[in-house]
């Protein structure tokens, strides 16, 4: 049987569209369930262990799954069909027996062209992982802050998700003071080769996880993986005048690295929550302010927030029209030796019709300024 002709989905358990969580969830609870060592007794162990491990080297990579997906899809339309080994149309090829044959893909184009491709990059992956220190990953981390924060700057508390290497175990998987052997399953070589003929890929041994050797004992706290996940409390200065998709790099707070290498960095990006009263367009910034009639004709004074927190008074001159705007110079947003401005645009408040009196003496008002209605 080929590769294409095994639904590596189904081998785990999932659906098409599942996740890169859901497939390694998949499949450890498989592989754990399906493992020789496991099942003395049971002499297809081995096989099912191989095969669920052989989906799980596919299904896992990116790069492999979607050319897996492809070779699906061009099965599904009949090209190289079992039973033929040809392409449609196309007559027998003298002497074949049936199957799926690469060959019959060659009049594809670059089809042909992955497959060399997929299987260049199998041959030259690692014999086993890096047993040297190797520096740890950066994490990257979105946090929301308020428009005032954001703004004027200030200080948070995040409490970051962190994969790293379990500080009991030193990242081995192996209780303290366990014993160690060789990996009967990968022979200490801390690979395992899946699949037939030419369709074969060399991932980490799922059993000893590329280590080549395992221990008597489980370490507890990680349950043999050598990787703990945890929630790490940071502090952070929010920079004044920080954006949507603005970031700032804490060097060395990402994950520990591993055997003693340096950590990662932690990547912060921001996205900032909208204000009911303050909007922002670069350092400036704009509000609307309504006020009533009388002041909007006669002129009048009136306070504005401001983002620093202490109000100011504008006044608004006689005659005001709906729309005016005016500026507060050096109220916006800081940022270095920068500063924006404010913005206040007016509105105007209408009054409710009055009673009779109050509409009378409105209708005086209206004619001695010659308006109309």
């Amino acid at each position: 049987m080929t590769a294409t002709d095994k639904n590596y989905y189904e081998i785990l358990g999932v659906g098409e569209r599942a996740g890169a969580e859901e497939i390694k969830r998949a499949y450890r609870k498989l592989a754990k369930r399906h493992h020789p060592d496991a099942n003395p007794d049971n002499p297809k162990a081995a096989d099912r262990f191989k095969e669920i491990g052989e989906a799980h080297a596919v299904l896992s990579d990116p790069a492999k799954r979607k050319q897996y997906d492809q070779m699906r899809k061009l099965r599904a339309f009949g090209v190289g069909g079992a039973g033929t080994g040809t392409r449609p149309g196309a007559a027998p090829r003298p002497g074949a027996s049936g199957g799926f044959s690469f060959e019959d893909l060659g009049g594809l184009g670059g089809f042909s062209e992955i497959l060399s491709s997929w299987f260049d990059r199998s041959k030259k992956e690692p014999e086993s992982r890096p047993k040297g220190p190797s520096r740890g990953r950066n994490v990257d981390y979105s946090v929301e802050v308020g428009f005032l924060k954001a703004a004027r700057g200030g200080k948070i508390t995040l409490a970051v998700p962190i994969t790293e290497e379990c500080t009991v175990c030193g990242g081995s998987g192996g209780a303290p003071g366990a014993s160690w052997k060789a990996c009967s399953e990968c022979g200490g070589s801390g690979n395992v080769s899946f699949g037939q003929g030419g369709f074969a890929v060399k991932r980490p041994c799922p059993a000893c996880l590329g280590r080549g050797r395992r221990a008597d004992r489980q370490c507890e706290p990680c349950g043999g993986d050598g990787k703990v996940h945890q929630k790490r409390k940071i502090h952070v200065s929010v920079p004044a005048g920080v954006q949507n998709g603005s970031k700032v790099r804490l060097t060395g707070q990402g994950e520990r690295g591993e055997k003693g290498g340096a950590p990662g960095d932690l990547i912060i990006a921001f996205k900032v929550k909208p204000h009911p009263f303050f909007r922002r367009d670069g350092l400036d910034v704009h509000v609307s302010k309504r006020v009533n009639l009388a002041q909007a004709v006669l002129g009048s004074k009136i306070s504005v927030p401001t983002i620093s927190g202490r109000d100011v008074v504008l006044r608004v001159p006689a005659g005001t029209q709906p729309g005016t705007r005016f500026r507060i110079r050096g109220q916006g947003v800081r940022s270095g030796t920068r500063a924006g401005d404010q913005y206040v645009e007016i509105g105007v408040r209408v009054p409710e019709a009055g009673d009779a009196e109050q509409t009378k003496r409105f209708r005086a008002f209206a004619k001695a300024a010659g308006l109309t209605w």
